[in-house]
């Protein structure tokens, strides 16, 4: 394996920097389940064709992005956020990140610009292994894990560097393959 840090609910799963499938390449996710049953997350990296006025008509500040969580179930709408004191009912999936709420409250504090894209994040879909496949995966070096998460990392605006940053923040024995063209063959 790439590195011994296991998978946890909180935790980053990096793309090999070579992952052809086009819903993995160069992703960052943050994992919000691992158990027996599965494991679920977000793809962090990948920004949508849409701001959330596209997918929710009735909000007023629609500017706000919405990624692509993943492939499973594209027509639901996910959100993480970094502010519990504003949106009552998430679940902490690491310091200071959360996962769901109340989504009354959240169009509330949009609709009235109490509530910033530095603040949440929306992702249409997810990502969803089933049981035992996201171990496989690991074993076959398709992902990295990193044990950090920060609402820093999870809600900047440089999504396009974030595989980047995030893999040379592993040290130095990660940091060689965020230069890793990405098509080797080009190389």
């Amino acid at each position: 394996m790439l590195n011994s840090t296991t998978a946890a609910p909180g935790r980053l799963l990096i793309s090999e920097p070579f992952m052809m499938d086009p819903n993995f390449k160069r992703s960052v996710i943050l994992l919000t389940e691992y158990a027996d049953t599965g494991a679920m997350g977000f793809i962090l990296n990948h920004q949508s064709e849409y701001l959330l006025g596209d997918v929710l008509p009735d909000i007023s500040y629609s500017e706000i992005p919405v990624y692509v969580g993943g492939p499973v179930a594209a027509n639901t709408l996910h959100f993480i956020h970094c502010v519990p004191e504003k949106i009552e009912g998430g679940i902490e999936i690491c310091d200071g990140v959360y996962w769901g709420g109340d989504f009354e409250i959240i169009k509330e504090l949009i609709n009235t610009y109490r509530l910033n894209e530095n603040e949440i994040k929306f992702f249409m879909g997810y990502s969803g292994w089933t049981p035992s496949q996201l171990d496989e995966e690991l074993q076959e070096n398709s992902w990295i894990v990193a044990e950090k998460c920060s609402a820093g990392t999870l809600f900047s605006n440089s999504e396009h560097n974030m595989w980047k940053e995030v893999v040379i923040s592993l040290g130095s024995r990660f940091a060689h393959i965020a230069n890793f063209p990405e098509n080797p063959q080009l190389n």
